[in-house]
């Protein structure tokens, strides 16, 4: 783990989030293991899911997959899990490092108890589970609607800011994917390759790119270009009279055309036009 929890605190926070939606939510660590939830059992309807050995696996490659596409979306991600419920998930930052996951699951969001049914058998109908048995336990779960799914995911969002805030969660500064970052911050006028933090911290590319992808939720030279074009957006909104060949260089383009290509492609509006409506403002 490249971060601590405060795990007492966390509880009680989870718990306030579990009295207010009656929703069941999780903290996941960064490698996507489970750290604490509230309540602790899961729901009786997934009990009986994870009775079979290949919707158990299923289970937790949903959890995965869905961890990663939030950490690529930078914010809170909803979908239907394999067996038909609905499920939520959203990245904690600390700075650029992504350094778990807040998950609220085992939802119950359907137009109708029939319809919810109808849906989950067709999901579920591969797995050794006692049909009669799901059914129960899918019937025995509130109907929860859109909007009220809707409300709780911004709560969760609003939580994982929270629990960095209030320092429930702290970053390990010894730990090798905040080094990268911090080195990456510091150079990041210089001429910052893969091969060169490779060099820099004692590592081969496919361990940079395992580190990028689970902490940053992209690829190394894909979170690199994003922190120029941030610093970028802030000395344009900063200095917007300043020449935009300065700011290229500033932000570690040396290549002037190129800064305005990427620029206008990330923000969807060129340096120039971004810089003239910050005067405006």
């Amino acid at each position: 783990m490249i971060s601590t929890f405060n795990l007492e605190k966390l509880s009680s926070l989870l718990q306030d989030f579990y009295t207010v939606t009656h929703i069941r939510i999780t903290v996941f660590d960064e490698n996507f293991h489970e750290i604490l939830s509230y309540p602790k059992e899961r729901a009786l309807f997934c009990q009986l899911i994870r009775q079979d050995e290949c919707a158990h696996r299923a289970c937790v490659q949903c959890d995965e997959a869905a961890c990663q596409r939030a950490s690529r979306m930078h914010h809170t991600y909803i979908y239907r899990c394999h067996a038909g419920l609905t499920e939520a998930i959203t990245p904690i930052y600390m700075g650029n490092i992504v350094i778990g996951y807040l998950f609220f699951g085992h939802v119950f969001a359907y137009d109708s108890t029939d319809c919810g049914w109808e849906s989950i058998q067709k999901k579920c109908q591969a797995y050794r589970v006692d049909a009669e048995e799901l059914k129960k336990a899918a019937e025995s779960m509130p109907l929860m609607s859109e909007e009220y799914i809707m409300s709780a995911s911004h709560l969760l969002h609003a939580i994982a800011s929270y629990l960095c805030i209030e320092r429930m969660a702290t970053l390990r500064y010894e730990n090798l994917p905040v080094q990268i970052d911090n080195y990456i911050q510091e150079h990041l006028t210089e001429d910052l390759t893969a091969d060169r933090l490779c060099q820099e911290f004692s590592i081969g590319k496919t361990k940079l790119y395992e580190i990028a992808k689970r902490s940053y939720g992209m690829g190394i030279a894909e979170h690199i270009r994003n922190l120029r074009i941030e610093k970028a957006k802030t000395l344009l909104r900063e200095q917007p009279d300043t020449p935009i060949s300065q700011i290229a260089f500033a932000c570690g383009f040396s290549d002037y055309n190129y800064f305005i290509t990427v620029f206008s492609r990330v923000t969807g509006t060129t340096p120039a036009k971004y810089a003239k409506s910050c005067r405006t403002v």
